[in-house]
């Protein structure tokens, strides 16, 4: 009757040793898992510094291209700065409305310096008054929209603010149309502008402007 007690008493006494042992492998892998996934998120998670590409950039106005004037290149960011005007007939051979399209064109943008068609770096052509790819032959308007293919769409945007003298407070910023950057017009009082190239949209696919003049190759 003792044994019987005895063996009673061991059997509900709880966990045996290797249980124990089981339960501690088991949630010190657990736990090494959990920090190994959180090292990984940390690493893939990019993060960059003002001035980086891929982070943010912030310029004075007097860098801005005047309206419908040449593009200012800023290499570091990779983008175009461009001054936008459907309304000024200054520089109208560079900047124009096109039938398709209701409402005016103004303000500024920042265009992604990348031709949308196979990733090679475009140039602006003063000559011809148009952004031209010279891999393929990809052309785009000053405002970035396709005038021949083969650009499967218009040039990508980052977004851009328009900031105070403390170059914090933040004035106006582009709005999105659709899934795309509008460009905006800079409030009186703007000093700087800044530009995230960690936001970036990509353009529209819209009618090639070559189309409505009957000049497409």
């Amino acid at each position: 009757m003792a044994n019987v007690a005895v063996n009673a008493n061991a059997n509900g006494s709880g966990i045996t040793r290797r249980e124990f042992l089981y339960y501690i492998w088991g949630a010190s892998m657990a736990l090494y898992t959990a920090q190994a996934a959180g090292l990984l998120v940390w690493y893939l998670i990019p993060r960059f510094r003002e001035g980086e590409f891929g982070g943010t950039f912030t310029l004075p106005v007097e860098l801005l291209p005047e309206v419908n004037g040449q593009p200012y290149n800023y290499p570091d960011g990779r983008f175009w700065l461009v001054n936008l005007d459907t309304t000024n007939a200054q520089g109208e051979e560079r900047m124009w409305k096109s039938e398709d399209e209701s409402n005016d064109i103004k303000g500024v943008a920042a265009i992604y310096k990348v031709c949308t068609h196979l990733g090679c770096i475009y140039a602006w052509t003063p000559s011809n008054n148009r952004f031209e790819c010279p891999c393929h032959g990809s052309k785009y308007r000053l405002d970035g929209r396709r005038i021949e293919s083969p650009a499967p769409r218009s040039l990508d945007r980052f977004k851009l603010e328009a900031l105070a003298e403390d170059k914090s407070t933040v004035l106006a910023e582009a709005v999105l149309e659709g899934d795309f950057y509008s460009p905006i017009e800079l409030p009186a009082n703007t000093r700087f502008v800044r530009v995230d190239t960690g936001e970036k949209k990509k353009g529209p696919s819209l009618t090639l402007l070559c189309d409505f003049s009957g000049s497409c190759p």
